[in-house]
């Protein structure tokens, strides 16, 4: 999995900019950046009695590359968040395939709502190796079969599985990504508990990195409050 941050205008100013207008009116940077300690505490506010529209008002956008599955996952968020992913209709897709490692935990112990994942034996992951990539294997040359019939790309691709890499841009603010991360991250923190698959964590957890760069008393005082998005 990757995660580029290519574009954004987001920085913690803009969550006390925006916050501040109803007491204050407009105001200068300066005038913001005079008080760290008070703009602190004004963010962990907003963020405790989830006060949540100040926290709009910025953008990020990131190239992802992941497996479809993934995607699948990732476009149930909808609202504060824009996408546009590479198409199969239009260009023909690269041999790109997912394959679990060895520190992919591979197999789910419990009943749903209360289970747990554990490491798979070195035969199980010798099968899933194997058996992922013969399958690939099989589906790309189909695919390139059809291609090279004349069937148009947008029929060919049928033949392709989730564990195909893709890539898109996504787009958010601050806000629709504290959401996404309360779903798809596991924390020590979180007030609510979340039981992500791996492979979307893995994503969040790269996501999180840049947006605590560009917005550290936002990140905090998310982190401080229970990882609840406001």
């Amino acid at each position: 999995m990757t995660v580029e941050l290519v574009k954004h205008s987001a920085a913690d100013t803009d969550v006390l900019w925006a916050a501040r207008v109803s007491t204050a009116g407009e105001q200068s940077l300066d005038e913001i950046n005079k008080d760290p300690e008070r703009s602190k505490g004004l963010i962990n506010y907003l963020m405790r009695d989830r006060h949540g529209s100040p926290f709009e008002h910025n953008s990020m956008t990131f190239f992802v590359t992941a497996p479809l599955f993934v995607f699948r996952e990732f476009h149930r968020h909808r609202v504060g968040w824009s996408y546009n992913e590479e198409s199969g209709r239009y260009r023909e897709l690269e041999p790109v395939f997912y394959v679990p490692d060895a520190e992919r935990k591979l197999v789910q112990r419990g009943r749903p709502g209360k289970y747990e994942f554990v490491q798979g034996t070195p035969e199980q992951l010798e099968i899933v190796e194997r058996t992922m990539s013969d399958a690939y294997e099989r589906s790309y040359a189909a695919y390139q079969e059809m291609l090279a019939s004349g069937v148009a790309r947008e029929v060919a691709r049928a033949t392709l599985p989730v564990g195909l890499y893709s890539s898109m841009y996504a787009t958010c603010n601050a806000r629709s990504l504290m959401h996404f991360l309360g779903l798809r991250t596991q924390h020590e923190l979180a007030k609510v508990p979340s039981f992500p698959q791996r492979e979307i964590e893995m994503v969040a957890e790269l996501m999180e990195a840049e947006w605590a760069r560009l917005m550290p008393l936002t990140h905090a005082a998310f982190n401080a409050n229970g990882r609840v998005a406001p």
